[in-house]
């Protein structure tokens, strides 16, 4: 079972080009039945549809919420297919197993007006904050995810165009809009201030830090969370929140679903149709508030 694990955590990675992230979340839910499978003394070639339904019920009773219960349904399915596919198995077990319905949490967002006093709020002429500026002014700019800031570099950029290049989940390469503000805050950074933190191994990341080394996504999470303190944000602030209100605030303007969802980098339309539930739900605030009998 562990030499078939590794071997499928390897194709997730060579061949897939999936997350390191992705491939944890894949290993652990396979360490854990690699643990109950030892524990009932079964072998992998003897594991049916009963088993992985007895195992999902235990992953259940271990309060594994709805959404992380799913996902485990779709680690086994993908990792028995694969089986089947080397033949190391005559059956697929996972095949009938039916995913438990995810929770389906509406994502937080800021106000345009919040937002546009927490970036006007940064203050350029002090160590860094035109860094931390061009930052924030690119997440909520291009919507990006934390991974595809930190990676950013400089040969991706398109200052004439206004657009950057990056690679997202999947190790699939898109393009996102770099809006005006956000174009200004990053020249501005790279003329002024950059060129005082690079250092003799500076990479061409778009983003470093005071001794030359690019930012990791922690730094970034403390640098979002800092600057929204600063800016008297009383709310729990992090990345995604930026990028949750990038994609509600266009479709608040009238951005057709596939635009945002093409900016976005999502594989599936479905994904980003959660934020038309953001919208929803304002409209029915507003009615509940503003109609007589509402």
């Amino acid at each position: 079972m562990n030499s078939n694990i590794d071997s499928f955590l390897r194709y997730l990675a060579t061949e897939r080009g999936l997350s390191e992230a992705y491939q944890l979340s894949v290993a652990q839910t396979l360490a854990s039945l690699n643990d109950r499978l030892s524990r009932t003394n079964l072998e992998l070639i003897e594991v049916g549809t009963t088993e992985l339904a007895e195992f999902l019920s235990e992953r259940k009773s271990e309060s594994l919420s709805a959404s992380s219960l799913r996902l485990a349904t779709v680690h086994l399915k993908i990792f028995f297919r694969w089986l089947l596919s080397k033949k190391m198995i005559s059956m697929d077990p996972a095949e009938p197993l039916v995913s438990s319905k995810a929770d389906r949490k509406l994502p937080s967002t800021l106000s345009p007006a919040v937002v546009e006093g927490w970036l006007e709020s940064i203050p350029t002429d002090e160590l860094l904050g035109r860094r931390d500026k061009a930052i924030l002014e690119l997440f909520y700019s291009s919507g990006l995810r934390l991974a595809e800031l930190c990676a950013a570099r400089l040969e991706w950029m398109d200052f004439e165009e206004g657009f950057l290049r990056v690679t997202g989940k999947g190790n699939k390469t898109r393009m996102v809009r770099v809006g005006k503000k956000a174009l200004a805050a990053i020249t501005d950074y790279l003329n002024h201030e950059r060129p005082k933190l690079v250092k003799r191994n500076t990479s061409s990341h778009i983003f470093i830090g005071i001794r030359g080394a690019s930012l990791t996504p922690e730094r970034i999470r403390q640098i979002v969370k800092k600057r929204a303190a600063l800016a008297g944000i009383d709310t729990t602030v992090y990345p995604h929140l930026l990028r949750h209100s990038f994609a509600t605030h266009l479709l608040e303007g009238g951005a057709d679903l596939r635009v945002i969802q093409e900016l976005l980098g999502h594989a599936d339309i479905s994904t980003t149709q959660i934020y038309t539930h953001v919208g929803m739900k304002e409209l029915k605030n507003a009615h509940r508030k503003f109609h007589p009998r509402g």
